[in-house]
């Protein structure tokens, strides 16, 4: 189960750029051609979390398709996974851009000024 080590890579990462506040909402975007199970992620969540910045957060998991183009016909689609033939010829000739990463869009979290806690976000890129 290498969803183990991706949501703690996910979790570190988010942890280093909070620098120590507490954030609330994290975003990803996972590619259905990537191999990872967005549901193992999710599950393994708040484990990873636990005793982080990151603890109680929530995790919203975008799933991304590829974009692929025929060969043989010129047809542009959407691809879910690498075994779909072009919709319109039914070429396995595809040219595939994308849909096998993992990304984090953007975070939340706190930032305590004076007295008030305001929700900020910031991109994690």
């Amino acid at each position: 189960m290498h969803e183990l080590g991706i949501t703690r890579n996910i979790v570190s990462i988010v942890a280093e750029r909070a620098a120590g506040r507490r954030v609330t909402k994290v975003v990803v975007e996972i590619g259905k051609l990537s191999a990872i199970l967005p549901d193992a992620v999710e599950f393994c969540f708040d484990v990873c979390a636990k005793s982080t910045p990151l603890e109680g957060a929530t995790l919203e998991i975008v799933e991304v398709m590829a974009d692929a183009s025929c060969r043989d016909c010129g047809e542009q689609f959407l691809l879910a996974t690498l075994i779909e033939p072009c919709p319109k010829c039914g070429s396995k000739a595809l040219d595939r851009k994308g849909g096998d990463d993992l990304i984090i869009k953007h975070f939340e979290f706190l930032e305590e000024t004076d007295e008030d806690a305001i929700e900020q976000t910031r991109e994690a890129s």
